[in-house]
């Protein structure tokens, strides 16, 4: 397992927070209350170890079968219904949407190999990411990834109420491999897919996934 790079500047911080904050605890607590100083001790050593395992990156390869589409984040399947989108498809489309909680990996990746045919950044909201308008309201990403035989699959990552960053790292008309490195979202939040109608879905409402190994179904 590794730390992703998204995480160096707040792990940095974080740590010289935890020294300074321990020093004057040692200083200024400790003398007059051990318990108290001890619960502090533990309160920081564990606000440090969250912040350091939400940045982490666990090592994982798959082999992927053809036509088939890779979960993009860990979490729980919270939507699978038929839904229209209106940005970029503007027609009926299966929403599949992840949830991601402040204890999940929160790198996201390409669902399947392609070309990027549409990018766009929308600053917005900080609704909870179960909020019904947080897919259209929230600070968002949107990804289209087109395949070889002209299918699209359309990313959105979508930012929650404890998350105030996405990070993104495609470019319009860039080929990207499937399970590549889609971004990052920081602390809490979701990410839609939107698949065309006729797509064989492979998971289930409430389902618990992973980046890289669950498949989310398989493109017609």
């Amino acid at each position: 397992m590794t730390l992703h790079r998204e995480g160096t500047t707040i792990i940095l911080g974080s740590l010289i927070t935890y020294l300074i904050l321990s020093a004057l605890n040692g200083i200024y607590i400790f003398p007059f209350s051990n318990i108290l100083a001890y619960l502090i001790y533990t309160f920081l050593i564990v606000m440090l170890v969250l912040i350091i395992q939400f940045f982490r990156i666990p090592k994982r390869k798959n082999t992927y079968k053809t036509n088939e589409i890779t979960c993009p984040a860990d979490g729980k399947v919270v939507v699978i219904e038929e839904t229209t989108e209106t940005e970029y498809f503007k027609d009926k489309r299966i929403q599949v949407s992840i949830f991601m909680s402040p204890l999940n990996v929160h790198a996201n990746y390409y669902p399947i190999q392609g070309t990027l045919p549409f990018v766009k950044y929308h600053p917005g909201k900080f609704l909870v990411a179960w909020h019904p308008k947080s897919s259209t309201d929230n600070e968002r990403t949107s990804i289209v990834v087109k395949n070889e035989d002209g299918k699209e699959i359309l990313i959105r990552q979508i930012a929650g109420a404890v998350a105030r960053r996405i990070c993104y790292y495609g470019q319009e008309n860039e080929e990207v491999k499937q399970a590549g490195e889609l971004g990052f979202i920081k602390f809490g939040s979701r990410v839609d897919l939107f698949l065309p109608l006729d797509t064989k879905i492979d998971v289930n409402l409430n389902q618990k996934v992973q980046a890289k190994l669950t498949t989310i179904g398989f493109l017609s």
